[in-house]
Parts: C-alpha cells; structure tokens; sequence
C-alpha cells in the first residue's frame, strides 16, 4: 500500500511539472546585454561573449526585472524584444549574434585604422539656423507631452499622444514649402503607432538620414497613479527632433533624405524602430546614417556634457560628432557604454545601419527620476543643456544630410 501510494505522488509530480505555468504562455524572445542577464540570473539560451549580449526567453516577471535593473542603471529600454521574427530568423539566433559581433570588429579595426581625422567646415547657412532655436518651443513641447497621464504602448488607449503629434506636424509644415510627408506607422508587435515625417531629398533621395526618438513612456513604479509623464524619457528628445524640424522645413531642400521619426513601444523593447529598422533593411534602404535622441534634459554629468556611448554605434558616427561639436555644438563629449536595447539606435544598429546615441550625460549621471511619476519638468530641468541635441539633429539634417559623407566600412 505504501509502495502504491508513493508510485502514485510520483506520477502526480511529473503531472504537475509538465503543466505549464499561466505565465509561461507569455514569454517573449530577447536580446539584452549578456551582463545584465547574467546579473539578474536569467537563463541565457545563446549568447556572444564578444559582442556581449545575449538571447533569453522571459517571462514577464523577468521583463519587468530586466526593466528594473536598467533603470537602477540609468538605462532606458533594456532589451529588444524579438517576438516577432524569432520563427523567420535565417540561420537562427547563434547567426544573430554572430552579425552583432561582426559589426563590433568592424568599429574596432575604424578605431585602429589611419584615416579617423575628420572635420567639418563651417555652413554659414547652418549657423544661422543654429541661432534660430528657440528654447520656449522646447520647454512647451516638453511640458505638453507630459501632460498626458502617460503615454505608455499598453494603454487602454496608446495613440491618443500620436494622433494628436501628428495633427501637430501637419499644422506646423503647412507653411513649408519643401516635399514632406507626415504619417503613421502601425506595427504587429504593438497596437500603438510610429510617427514619420520625411522630407524628400533634391538630389540623392534614395540616401536617406534618420534622426528619431521615443515618444511612448513608462512607469515601473507604483503609486501617484501609476502616471507616467515622461518629461526627460523622452518628452525632451521629441521636442529636441521637432524643433529641428520646425527650422529645417523653412530651408532649403536638403539633398539627401531625411526622415524623422517618433518610436512607439521602446520601453517594452523597442518594439516600434525594430520593424521599422527590419523593414528599411527587406527594402534594402541606403540609410546613411541614424541619430538616436533618447533623454536630453537632465546634465547630470555637468551642463553641456554629452555623453556618447561607444557600445552598438559606429565610430564613424562619433568621430563625426566630434568634428561637428568642434565647428557648431561647443560641448564636451565624454565616452560611455549603456548595453544593449538601451534605446532605439540597437534597432537600426542590428540591420547594419551606422547609428548613434549622444545621451543627456554618462550613465551613471543621468536622470535618477525615469520611468517615475517625478519625471516632469522641474528645477533639475536644464533646457539650456538640451538644446545642444537639437543642434546635433540639425547638423544630420542640414550637413549630413547635404553632403557626400558616408561609413567608410
């Protein structure tokens, strides 16, 4: 008897340990940054220790943890969320890794290579524009976008922000005379929409400069009601991008395209730019380059320190930023990492395309009140910082995007 009921408990147990967990039914493939996978003890199914990241399949309560642990970091985003091409992936996840780390090499043998000396000279017609900047459309823009309760891809209602930014564009390039055009972009992977404007180029349309941000925000913590502002994350890098827009579509056409975008989904792992990205890479795209603002507000490493991370960027991307920082932004630029799926740049990166993402400030220094409902415009609030990214979106938009210059590797 005792025999048979122990035969029994067994057969009980192995019953219950294949029943899959309600919560296993929603797991999603990522890739994050293989420290902080291994930080937070979640199980790595492939990893590339050079390119250092890794692919992972989480539950949500290992998403969330992964999003904690990058905002104790400093770190927007946190991961990529692959769920929608892990069953198309040619030559899986290990060939993934691989390009990441292939990519990485190439960055490296720039840095080591003869011809890094670049500068730019001086546009008197890009000067001027820099002048015209005005600090009061920032801090309205700011504070109009955090004026919603947030503005999160998981809302009853997560276009109601879109839908009135892009009612915004459309009244404020009503009066440009340059070919554009304003739309929505709408995903599979999420139910809320991008927001592109693409100022067609004069001569080399097919070239295309991307200058993007994130318009969607996030609370991870709890009380005030859950609201999640998003001032610094990332009402500031909107404003700096429409800024530019509003000064650059008074100008001259420029040669090359550029589109300017505003992500939806990036805190729930990019969701938006990675098939945006995805689907420039299918079409084949000639993306020249791609400027990531994501947190502009907050000079916590001192004002008018830029922080660029080295880390899923091109070099070629930063030795330019230098030169034009030199000629019309006036900073200082101190070198940092922020992982991988720290903000949309990873996205376009992972398709090859050259990427970069100056930061309000190194990691460590930036906004301590992220993904909060304190993240609104306050003291702390450095406008006069910020605007030095819009002068770097205008330097893509007015020099990149008016030259011949393009990633040497």
């Amino acid at each position: 008897m005792k025999t048979a009921m122990m035969a029994l408990l067994f057969v009980a147990s192995l019953a219950q340990a294949h029943v899959p967990s309600l919560e296993s039914f929603n797991t999603k493939p990522i890739l994050a940054d293989l420290k902080d996978l291994r930080a937070l003890n979640i199980p790595v199914m492939a990893k590339d220790e050079f390119a250092e990241v890794g692919y992972a399949v989480v539950t949500p309560k290992m998403q969330q943890r992964i999003q904690e642990y990058a905002h104790a970091n400093g770190k927007c985003g946190g991961f990529e969320d692959l769920s929608q091409e892990a069953q198309n992936l040619t030559g899986g996840f290990d060939a993934l890794l691989g390009n990441l780390a292939s990519l990485k090499q190439k960055n490296e043998l720039y840095d080591r290579a003869p011809f890094r000396a670049l500068a730019t000279q001086k546009n008197e017609a890009l000067a001027s524009a820099i002048t015209e900047i005005n600090v009061d459309n920032m801090k309205a823009t700011v504070q109009w976008l955090s004026s919603y309760p947030d503005r999160n891809n998981r809302s009853a209602q997560p276009n109601v922000h879109v839908e009135d930014m892009k009612k915004k564009l459309e009244a404020m390039l009503a009066s440009s005379t340059l070919p554009y055009e304003v739309s929505l972009v709408s995903h599979t992977s999420t139910k809320q929409k991008s927001v592109r404007v693409r100022l067609t180029g004069s001569e080399k349309p097919n070239e295309i400069v991307v200058l993007g941000g994130h318009l969607d925000s996030i609370n991870m913590g709890w009380g005030s009601g859950n609201k999640a502002p998003g001032a610094d994350d990332n009402a500031s890098g909107s404003a700096n991008l429409l800024e530019a827009l509003r000064i650059v579509s008074q100008k001259v056409q420029p040669k090359r395209t550029v589109d300017f975008f505003w992500y939806a989904g990036e805190e729930s792992g990019l969701l938006g730019s990675a098939e945006i990205a995805k689907q420039y890479k299918a079409q084949n795209a000639d993306v020249v380059a791609v400027l990531q603002l994501d947190m502009t507000l907050f000079p916590g490493s001192g004002e008018l320190v830029i922080g660029s991370m080295t880390d899923f960027t091109s070099a070629w991307l930063r030795d330019y930023l230098k030169a034009a920082n030199e000629t019309y932004i006036g900073a200082r630029i101190v070198e940092d990492k922020c992982g991988y799926g720290c903000s949309d740049h990873a996205s376009w990166h992972r398709q090859g395309y050259p990427a970069i993402m100056p930061f309000e400030a190194r990691m460590n220094d930036s906004n301590p009140n992220i993904h909060s409902a304190r993240d609104l415009v306050s003291k702390d609030s450095n406008f006069n910082h910020s605007v030095a990214y819009t002068k770097i979106a205008l330097v893509f938009a007015m020099d990149l995007a008016n030259s011949t210059a393009r990633q040497p590797y």
